[in-house]
């Protein structure tokens, strides 16, 4: 999805300026937020990918002019009334007690899922990024597409977040792709202009990725 949400490389945008000892939570609503986001999506009507989507999915003008807290708040109460959860909840959903959220909270889950194929590419090789234009959720930058790159690690099989993010109410496609980390020298993302001491490194999933001739 080609949408406000993936700014890397985009300029204009002022400096970043970081926050010394800046706190997780500034505000009491953002750790609500959090809290009942989290809550919410503990009914499992949703995955990580999904809600991701609802939120690059806001108006350019809100999501620009939000808080990171203020996107999070936003995207829930739309997913909540795209599901209609407040007026006809699906069947079989219930709320779950505080027990069972922190224990589901605090186990640590794994995205590495198990596949035949073996993996297409191996460290060291060049590969380029394909320019892909999807109009749902993609991990792959705007700024890194038709690009070429080093394969440096191959990471395994993982869930495929683009298939993962499918539309609300509908089934992702838990079939895995391998991830690998590509290396793109600064030059080749930026241009000639950029700082020749510069390598970005991107997580790519194999879909996102063809051979180099």
């Amino acid at each position: 999805m080609n949408g406000v949400h993936d700014l890397g490389g985009m300029q204009s945008f002022g400096p970043v300026l970081p926050e010394v000892d800046e706190p997780p939570i500034h505000e009491d609503w953002e750790r609500r937020t959090l809290a009942v986001t989290l809550a919410v999506g503990a009914l499992g009507l949703w995955n990580i990918d999904q809600m991701r989507h609802q939120r690059e999915k806001l108006p350019p003008a809100q999501y620009l002019s939000s808080s990171y807290y203020e996107i999070w708040q936003a995207a829930l109460e739309n997913t909540i009334e795209e599901l209609g959860l407040l007026e006809d909840p699906p069947e079989g959903v219930r709320a779950r007690t505080a027990e069972e959220l922190v224990t589901a909270f605090s186990s640590r889950g794994s995205y590495v899922r198990p596949t035949d194929r073996p993996a297409r590419y191996a460290v060291g090789q060049r590969v380029r990024t394909r320019n892909l234009n999807p109009v749902g959720h993609t991990r792959l930058p705007r700024y890194a597409r038709g690009k070429v790159g080093t394969v440096i690690a191959v990471r395994g099989p993982h869930v495929f977040p683009d298939r993962n993010a499918a539309p609300l109410g509908t089934r992702p496609d838990p079939e895995p792709e391998w991830l690998y980390t590509v290396d793109f020298d600064g030059r080749e993302l930026w241009g000639e202009d950029a700082d020749p001491t510069l390598t970005v490194s991107v997580d790519a999933w194999e879909p996102y990725l063809e051979e180099v001739a």
